[in-house]
Formats: C-alpha cells, sequence, structure tokens
C-alpha cells in the first residue's frame, strides 16, 4: 500500500491525560487516601505510654502537701522527656523497605505521621500543664519552648536514624539516647550558659533564647534528614543480611 505522507489523526481518548505517580500533583493526589493506613501505622502505644507516664509526672506535685516551685519545675521537665521518648518511636515502620519505591516521598510520609500526632501533643501539653497545681505553675511560654524542644529532639534523633541506617524501627535507640541526653545534659552543661534554670532566675530569659536555638537546629535536622537520598541501588539481598538492601541508603 503506498505512503501518501498523509498523517493518521490521533486516537480517541480524554483531552488531559492524569499526571503521572511521579509529578508532584500525583502524589498529592493520593496523599487523603494514606491518611487511614498511615493512621494505623503509627505506633500509638508507644506515644501512649510517653504520655501516661507524663502525666503522672505532672500530677505529682498535687499529691504533696506544700507544692515546691523548683520541684514543679524538675517534674515538668521530667514529663516533657517522657513524651518526647514516646515520641522517638513515631518514625518506626516495620513496612519501610517494602514501601521505598511508593511514589509518595519519604518526606510526605514523615510529615503526615508528625500531623496526625499533633493535636495528640497538643492536648497532651495542655492537661500536663492544667495538673500543675496553679500556685507553683511555671511560666507556660517558657516551659512550652522547652517541651517543643525536647519533641523536636527526638524526632530529629528519629528522622536521622532513618536516614543513616537500615533499622526499620530505630526507635528504641532512639529513646535511649534521649534518655541518656537528658540525665548527662544537666551535668555537663556548661554554668555559664545556663539551660536549666528555675521562675524567678534573672537568666530565665536567656536560657529561653538558647531553648530557642535548639528548637531551630532540631527542626534544621528534621528537615534535612527527611528527603531521600539522590543515589540509589538495587535492592541485593546477601548472606547474613537478608530482608535487607544491600548498598541502598534509606
Amino acid at each position: 500500500m503506498p505512503v501518501t505522507g498523509r498523517r493518521m489523526p490521533p486516537a480517541a481518548g480524554p483531552e488531559r491525560a492524569a499526571p503521572p505517580a511521579e509529578h508532584p500533583a500525583g502524589w498529592r493526589a493520593l496523599v487523603p487516601g494514606l491518611v487511614r493506613p498511615m493512621a494505623r501505622t503509627v505506633p500509638w502505644r508507644a506515644i501512649g505510654a510517653g504520655s501516661a507516664v507524663g502525666l503522672l509526672l505532672a500530677v505529682s506535685p498535687r499529691l504533696t502537701q506544700t507544692p515546691d516551685a523548683w520541684f514543679t519545675v524538675q517534674v515538668l521537665r521530667a514529663a516533657t522527656v517522657a513524651f518526647a521518648v514516646g515520641l522517638a518511636f513515631l518514625l518506626d515502620d516495620p513496612a519501610r523497605h517494602t514501601i521505598a519505591a511508593v511514589p509518595v516521598r519519604r518526606a510526605v510520609r514523615h510529615t503526615l505521621r508528625l500531623a496526625l500526632v499533633a493535636p495528640v501533643a497538643a492536648l497532651w501539653w495542655t492537661a500536663a500543664l492544667l495538673l500543675v497545681p496553679p500556685s507553683v505553675r511555671p511560666p507556660a511560654a517558657g516551659m512550652t519552648l522547652e517541651a517543643a524542644t525536647a519533641a523536636a529532639l527526638a524526632l530529629a534523633g528519629a528522622a536521622c536514624a532513618v536516614r543513616c541506617s537500615y533499622s526499620a524501627r530505630p526507635g528504641q535507640a532512639v529513646a535511649g539516647g534521649l534518655i541518656a541526653a537528658a540525665v548527662v545534659a544537666p551535668l555537663l552543661w556548661p554554668e555559664r550558659r545556663p539551660l536549666f534554670v528555675v521562675p524567678g532566675d534573672e537568666r530565665w530569659a536567656a536560657a529561653h533564647d538558647r531553648w530557642a536555638v535548639l528548637l531551630v537546629a532540631a527542626v534544621a535536622v528534621w528537615i534535612a534528614c527527611a528527603p531521600e537520598p539522590l543515589r540509589r541501588r538495587a535492592w541485593r539481598p546477601s548472606p547474613g543480611r537478608a530482608g535487607r538492601p544491600s548498598g541502598e541508603r534509606p
């Protein structure tokens, strides 16, 4: 049959094709459908345990006959550490390597997990402050900054562990490091630039400027560790490392 050079008309189809999965509009369309399955993978038991321990610590000043302001501040700080230890498990995901190839980016998945837990954290901190006797309740703004910093440090540690290791459940190691830091930091922090001060101390404002710097640094680490690495390698199970990628960075 001779070729006439005439172009064939395009096949009938929709005027606008759906965006591919790798296109930003593709994964954005998938996010609403991820809310329910993502909520099921959040380690609510670990977060709930940390919340319960924190509330028990926060209510302890009410159990004393004469609540002390210094004791109350330390108890609230211990409560924030307890809750932060629960948050250290937020990025634990047994299916981490299975979903490595899904079109939704890791940063989106991590942010979605955080968005699911954020209302719980806000309610927990409000309850913790209200459980403290009003007569010895420390300034809410300063203590909220400390609590936010502790939570951000836990999340930054979890994100860094996911970025730099193959473990699908790094929360236990991050929680242990957080507890060790909470114990050691008050002992080793330089006295000329105090961080752990009590209300009424003239160094309260300066100390919370340092808390703000720590918060910004923790958020920066979270953001830096959220994306996937640019270089990927194929999955090659090797002897003694079954179920683990041979060279792929998480």
